[in-house]
């Protein structure tokens, strides 16, 4: 995983006059497209990490037993390794789930979106959800758990949006006029610089033209967008993450 250092370095080291670009508080310039393409390779990196963490665990013969108290060792050392998490769980096929902060939990996933298929044995990554065990804004990710050949559980992680995007203000440094978000496929906002307007439906927030913006958006890979929103025209920049199949996005 990339450090802060090594975040700035990279960006230290893009930084150029070009036009078009964004100006960074101290003065130098940070090209529009470099900033997105790290953006969203810092986010997907966190997404992708955590799958592969839970993709170990629920290969290991501790999971395979279906018993809690094999489980929730590993999950506990995968928790301490995924700083954006807002609970790190393992839910049985009836929907009954065990986090690793509170333990059996009084709650049901059963009637999660993305249940029915997880338990079928497909791999979930960037369903949205408010978490039960925490209430926090959130995106899943959730592996299936194979004993003797059939799914008998999952392993997953409700990643928290709001440390997310804080993590994102840390280790890249936006000039304070550009706001970064990220549509889901169905336009909702994924994640937002202000976090108080992450799960809304961008397409609501304003005007006509950013309702076309936001379907431009989802219907192509990449590009650029102009539009009206809180009576100001913006210009962003927009790319499609194949992890998550996200529309990332930069604003100014």
């Amino acid at each position: 995983m990339l450090t802060k250092l090594v975040y700035r370095l990279f960006f230290l080291g893009f930084f150029a006059v070009v036009p078009g670009a964004l100006a960074a508080d101290s003065g130098m310039m940070l090209s529009p497209r470099v900033g997105l393409n790290a953006y969203m390779a810092l986010v997907d990196q966190q997404l992708e990490h955590a799958r592969d963490g839970l993709r170990i665990v629920a290969a290991s013969d501790n999971a395979a037993s279906g018993d809690w108290d094999r489980i929730k060792g590993p999950l506990a050392v995968f928790a301490k390794d995924t700083p954006t998490s807002a609970a790190v769980w393992f839910v049985r096929p009836d929907g009954s789930y065990f986090t690793v902060d509170a333990g059996r939990m009084s709650q049901n996933l059963g009637d999660r979106g993305y249940f029915p298929g997880l338990m079928a044995g497909h791999e979930v990554a960037g369903d949205l959800v408010i978490s039960k065990a925490t209430g926090k804004r959130s995106t899943i990710i959730a592996v299936p758990i194979y004993a003797g050949g059939r799914v008998i559980g999952a392993v997953g992680v409700s990643i928290a949006m709001e440390r997310v995007a804080t993590l994102i203000d840390d280790k890249i440094a936006f000039p304070r006029q550009v706001i970064f978000y990220a549509l889901d496929e169905h336009g909702q906002i994924a994640l937002h610089r202000d976090p108080k307007l992450s799960f809304e439906f961008a397409e609501r927030l304003g005007s006509k033209t950013l309702a076309q913006a936001v379907a431009e958006m989802l219907a192509k890979p990449e590009g650029m967008v102009r539009y009206e929103f809180q009576g100001a025209q913006r210009t962003a920049i927009f790319k499609k993450s194949p992890v998550t199949r996200w529309v990332y996005v930069l604003r100014w």
